[in-house]
C-alpha cells in the first residue's frame, strides 16, 4: 500500500514543481528584457538630451559672445577716448602719474589722427577769442583746447564756442615763480590724457595766430624738432641767476635761458610732466630774481634732449622797448605794415634748412586790437 502511494504522490508533485520553476524563469527573462530596453532608452534619452542641449547652448552662446567683442572694443575706447569733461578732482600727483603713461609699441591699433593741443595760460578772459574762433573754424578733428585760468574765474563762453567747457582744474600761478611752471605742467598733463594730441603749444590770452590753421598744423606736424628757446646767456639775466647749490644735477655750464612760450612734441611733454630730477633743484634754488619759467624747461631739455629741440620759439615778441616785459601793442599799432613786418624779413632754420617762416604766433596784443585784427585777418593772416 505504501509502495503504491509513494509513486502516486511523486507523480503528482513532479509536474507542479516543474511548472513552478518554468514560470518564474519566463518572468525573469521578461523583466531582464524590460530592464535592458529601459536602460537603452534611458541612455538614448540622455544622449539626445545632451545633444540638443549642446545645440541650444551653441545657438544661445552666439549673442553672448558678440557682446564680449563689443566690450573689448569698449575697453579700448575707454583708453583712447579723452575724458568727457576736463574738470576733475584728482591731485596734480595723480594727474601727472596718469598722464605719464606712454605705450612702447609705436604703431597704433586704431585710426589715429594727430592733433595740436592749444594750451592757454591766462588770468581769466580770452579777449581775442573771436579771432581764434575764426582760426579754428572747419578743423575740429585736428586740434584740442585747454585753458588754465585763475581758480575762481568762471568763463561765459556759449555752447557754440570752441572754448566752451575747455577749462581745466587750476591753481594760482605767479609770474617768475615755480607755480607758473606747475600751471604749464598741469596744462601738458591734461592734454596728454588725449592720446591723439601730438604737438603742444603754450599760449597766453594776448597771443594771436600769424597764419591760417592749415599752415600752422603742417608746420608743426612736419617738424623734426620741438620749438623751445635755449641759449647760454653769460650776463646778469642768465648765468648770474644760477645757484651753485644746484650741483651736481645742474652745473653753470649747463645753465640755459629761453622764452616761456614753448611748443613740444608728445615725447618731450611726457618728459616735462614726469621730471623728478630737476624739478626740486629749480623749486628750491631758482627764486626771484631767478625767474624759474625762463630757465627750468630750457635747461632741463638742453641737458636731456638737446637733439630734439630747435633752440628757438615760434612765438614772436618785441623786446626792443626794454624792461622786464616785452612790448604790448594796442589798437593804434595794428596796421597792415605792422603785421607784414612781423611776417616778413625773418630767417631761421626749419628741419635744418633755411626758412623765412619762423613764427607762427605773436604777443602781446591788448584786447582793443581785436577789431582791426579781424579786419586784416582775411587778407594778411589767411583765414576768414
Amino acid at each position: 500500500m505504501q509502495a503504491r502511494i509513494l509513486p502516486s504522490e511523486d507523480g503528482k508533485d513532479s509536474p507542479q514543481r516543474t511548472q513552478m520553476r518554468v514560470f518564474p524563469s519566463r518572468i525573469l527573462q521578461f523583466l531582464t528584457l524590460f530592464v535592458v530596453l529601459g536602460a537603452g532608452f534611458f541612455v538614448l534619452s540622455m544622449y539626445m538630451t545632451r545633444y540638443f542641449d549642446l545645440q541650444t547652448i551653441k545657438f544661445q552662446a552666439l549673442p553672448v559672445v558678440k557682446p564680449c567683442v563689443v566690450e573689448e572694443q569698449s575697453d579700448l575706447r575707454r583708453w583712447i577716448k579723452p575724458p568727457p569733461s576736463l574738470m576733475h578732482n584728482i591731485s596734480d600727483e595723480e594727474l601727472f602719474w596718469r598722464a605719464s603713461f606712454a605705450p612702447q609699441v609705436k604703431t597704433y591699433p586704431f585710426k589715429r589722427v594727430p592733433k595740436v593741443a592749444f594750451m592757454f595760460l591766462t588770468r581769466g578772459p580770452l579777449p581775442l577769442s573771436p579771432l581764434w574762433e575764426k582760426f579754428f573754424e572747419g578743423h575740429e578733428e585736428l586740434y584740442s583746447i585747454y585753458i588754465h585760468s585763475l581758480p575762481d574765474y568762471r568763463p561765459d563762453f556759449p555752447p557754440s564756442s570752441v572754448f566752451y567747457k575747455r577749462q581745466i582744474p587750476s591753481k594760482v600761478a605767479e609770474w617768475g615763480k615755480m607755480s607758473m611752471c606747475d600751471a604749464e605742467r598741469r596744462l601738458l598733463a591734461n592734454a596728454l590724457l588725449d592720446p591723439s594730441n601730438e604737438r603742444f603749444v603754450l599760449l597766453s590770452e594776448s597771443c594771436i595766430p600769424l597764419y591760417n590753421f592749415s599752415i600752422t598744423y603742417q608746420y608743426l606736424m612736419r617738424s623734426r624738432y620741438s620749438f623751445v628757446g635755449s641759449f647760454d646767456d653769460p650776463g646778469p639775466h642768465g648765468r648770474r641767476r644760477y645757484n651753485p647749490r644746484m650741483i651736481p644735477v645742474v652745473n653753470i655750464t649747463q645753465w640755459r635761458k629761453g622764452a616761456q612760450w614753448f611748443e613740444v612734441n608728445r615725447k618731450l611733454a611726457i618728459n616735462i610732466i614726469s621730471d623728478a630730477k630737476y624739478y626740486p633743484k629749480f623749486r628750491d634754488f631758482c627764486k626771484p630774481g631767478c625767474y624759474v619759467d625762463e630757465h627750468y624747461f630750457p635747461t632741463m631739455l638742453a641737458i636731456e634732449s638737446a637733439h630734439l629741440i630747435a633752440n628757438r620759439t615760434v612765438t614772436w615778441v618785441d623786446w626792443s622797448r626794454g624792461g622786464a616785459h616785452p612790448a604790448t601793442f594796442g589798437k593804434g599799432d595794428i596796421t597792415e605794415a605792422f603785421l607784414k613786418k612781423i611776417l616778413e624779413g625773418k630767417s631761421c632754420f626749419y628741419n635744418d634748412q633755411p626758412s623765412s617762416v619762423c613764427f607762427l604766433f605773436a604777443r602781446k596784443f591788448a584786447p582793443n586790437t581785436l577789431g582791426p585784427l579781424l579786419q586784416l585777418a582775411p587778407s594778411l593772416l589767411g583765414f576768414k
